[in-house]
């Protein structure tokens, strides 16, 4: 199946195969379930390096657009500004457009204020789409972990749920889905807004977790969250912002607005006497933020709809690129 690999085999194969990183007192975060950066003490002791690398495989239109904040995010969730980036750029033939991935690529980490300072590139014939891996690197004062949820915070949602995966829908699919051109035409444009660099820079004083939801989205973010933390996270889906277009694009997609894609919003806990002012900071950067939910004690656990999910969420948007390949 597609999709981020289990929790049991990170376990098992990734987490405990890390080199000299348990020796190494710089290492201040590193591989760990639910944790999406890396965190490096530098020597001058009053700022963390913050590191993390995400690939874009799925998506077809738009790669280089949504490659820089997709791999920035995990950094500015972790309270970093992002700065650094290196991207591997994997193509499937010579008549992939590079110029117009390159192109995307440049125009989006000047507007986040990265720089690109390396990477690699090549031609992969097995490919049927471009395949985009970047790293990003940036420097906080102060770390958050994914892991840092404490019983009686309260979560938050910046913008709105499934942000990347109705961009997505509507580039992908949007001419099979029944749904008026002026709706598909307004989600695309939602791809501006994967950046959650400004969320977190307004709210990251106040939080103990930050996470980035990416495919599995709310769900999958809320989750990840739990597990990282070992606390029991309850969602109310009433109070999780869906838009207009993110509501029809899935209805039409028979998906789940809350388990598609979801960079472009960022979820956070806060101490619950933090969060008006959270929401005035967002409002401020002028952004929408709710609070959707509750931290509780417990063996860790999402519960939503009144379900307890502790297994991995996968993405509803797989078995539509699953049926569009095979239709190929």
């Amino acid at each position: 199946m597609p999709g981020k690999v289990s929790p049991d085999d990170l376990l098992a194969h990734v987490f405990g195969r890390t080199g000299t990183a348990a020796d190494d007192d710089t290492v201040l975060q590193g591989p760990a379930d639910g944790e999406d950066a890396a965190a490096i003490a530098l020597s001058e002791g009053d700022e963390t390096l913050v590191v993390s690398s995400d690939p874009i495989s799925l998506a077809a239109e738009g790669v280089g657009t949504l490659a820089v904040p997709v791999a920035c995010n995990d950094v500015a969730a972790s309270g970093a500004d992002p700065r650094w980036l290196t991207a591997v750029i994997m193509l499937p033939d010579e008549e992939t457009d590079l110029e117009a991935i390159t192109r995307d690529l440049d125009a989006t980490a000047r507007d986040i204020g990265a720089s690109i300072v390396g990477g690699h590139s090549e031609y992969v014939d097995q490919l049927e789409r471009p395949i985009l891996s970047l790293t990003a690197m940036g420097t906080a004062k102060t770390f958050v972990p994914t892991g840092g949820a404490e019983p009686g915070d309260s979560v938050l949602l910046t913008k709105a749920a499934g942000i990347e995966g109705t961009a997505i829908l509507a580039a992908d699919f949007g001419d099979e889905l029944g749904v008026d051109e002026e709706t598909c035409e307004r989600a695309r444009t939602f791809v501006e807004e994967i950046s959650v660099a400004p969320d977190a820079r307004a709210i990251r004083t106040f939080a103990t977790a930050m996470h980035d939801p990416t495919e599995g989205g709310v769900a999958a973010g809320a989750l990840e969250i739990a597990r990282a933390s070992g606390v029991r996270l309850e969602i109310d889906r009433e109070a999780v912002p869906v838009r207009d277009e993110t509501r029809r694009l899935c209805e039409a997609a028979d998906v789940d607005p809350l388990r598609i894609f979801g960079s472009g919003a960022l979820l956070a806990t806060v101490p619950s006497d933090a969060v008006d002012d959270c929401l005035e900071a967002l409002a401020d950067a002028g952004l929408e933020g709710a609070e959707i939910g509750t931290i509780r004690e417990g063996t860790f656990e999402l519960v939503l709809d009144g379900a307890s999910i502790t297994e991995p969420v996968e993405d509803d948007l797989y078995p539509l690129w699953a049926e569009a390949d095979s239709e190929d």
